[in-house]
């Protein structure tokens, strides 16, 4: 069973997450020299990469060779080297302190299972004076709209692959050793409960420590 759900779920996420590729280039043009991208997944970033990205690794926690010759295209596409890893992003990560000058994440805090541990290693790996830049989905700021995503969360976890919609994700970040530099909140194309889009750029926050 395993076998088979690492073979048609990058297939189906590369699918679904091309539906919010609208807000990719925004995103992802904040990005310069060498890049940790935390939940890769396919590849659909790439494209939108800046010049002054130099290098990107790639981290997700499952093989996405699934899709086959669509992936070594995107990766052949860019002119920076791009390296891959198969890995959890809230395990301790195999990079040193203060590696990357970036790191990124499109719409992946809300499946990790422990983005507290997650977010600690990427503000690990992050260089001082380094940037965080992401896009996500999560929590209402409408009380209505939230109480319902408390509500079917259970049941949308279990459909979706452990995706959560209401995790307040300018929290979650704030809390865990970053000062938001940008913050855009909007309700994005599709159903109120998983359209609540947070698109930012976190800094280090000295007070945190190393």
């Amino acid at each position: 069973m395993s076998g088979f759900r690492n073979r048609i779920k990058p297939r189906i996420q590369d699918w679904m997450m091309a539906f919010m590729s609208d807000l990719r280039p925004e995103t992802v043009a904040k990005l310069s020299g060498d890049v940790l991208e935390v939940g890769f997944g396919t590849g659909l970033n790439l494209e939108h990469c800046p010049p002054s990205v130099t290098k990107l690794t790639g981290l997700d926690p499952l093989v996405t060779d699934a899709i086959g010759d669509r992936l070594s295209e995107r990766i052949a596409a860019v002119p920076f080297p791009v390296e891959r890893a198969q890995l959890r992003a809230d395990d301790e990560l195999p990079f040193e302190d203060a590696r990357f000058d970036c790191v990124m994440t499109t719409w992946t805090l809300c499946s990790i299972d422990d983005p507290e541990a997650a977010l600690a290693e990427m503000r690990r790996v992050l260089r001082p004076g380094g940037h965080y830049v992401f896009v996500e989905h999560g929590r209402s700021d409408d009380a209505r709209t939230a109480v319902w995503q408390d509500r079917i969360n259970p049941y949308w976890r279990r459909m979706a692959d452990g995706c959560n919609i209401n995790r307040p994700i300018d929290r979650l970040v704030a809390g865990m050793g970053f000062d938001l530099v940008e913050m855009n909140r909007f309700r994005h194309k599709g159903p109120g409960i998983i359209a609540q889009m947070y698109r930012g750029v976190a800094a280090r926050s000295d007070s945190a420590g190393t």
